[in-house]
This record gives C-alpha cells, structure tokens and sequence, in this order.
C-alpha cells in the first residue's frame, strides 16, 4: 500500500543489495587466501572458489540492483 505519495521499494532492490554484500565478503575472503594460503589447503584450493563465486555474486548483486532501483 502506499502512504502519502510514497513509493514502495521493491524486495528484489534489497535482495541485491544483499547478494552484493556477501559478494564483497566473499571476494575479500578469496583475496586474502590467495595471497596468504592456508596451512592445510582444501581440494582443488588452485582454482581459488572464493574468488569467482564473490566476483559472480558481485555482478549478479549489481543486475539486481541495476533493474530494480527507481532513482
């Protein structure tokens, strides 16, 4: 419902918001850990997971946002 002349905020925008967050999360996790491995590295830690599913979680963050933002 709207108030006033508000305009409601769609639930997408938020969930964007939110997917770019863990992205950076992610991403700085990735980053830290291929410039400092662990001691005991999982399997196949050479192909650095981290980094690719922030990154992806960053571009997808951004679509949502991009799509669903009113300004």
């Amino acid at each position: 419902m709207q108030k006033q002349g508000k305009q409601m905020i769609s639930i997408w925008l938020f969930i964007g918001v939110l997917v770019i967050v863990y992205g950076f999360l992610i991403l700085g996790v990735g980053m830290y850990e291929f410039f400092v491995p662990p001691v005991k590295p999982v399997v196949l830690a050479e192909l650095h997971a981290g980094v690719w599913w922030g990154s992806l979680m960053l571009i997808l963050g951004g679509i949502f946002v991009g799509k669903n933002a009113t300004w």
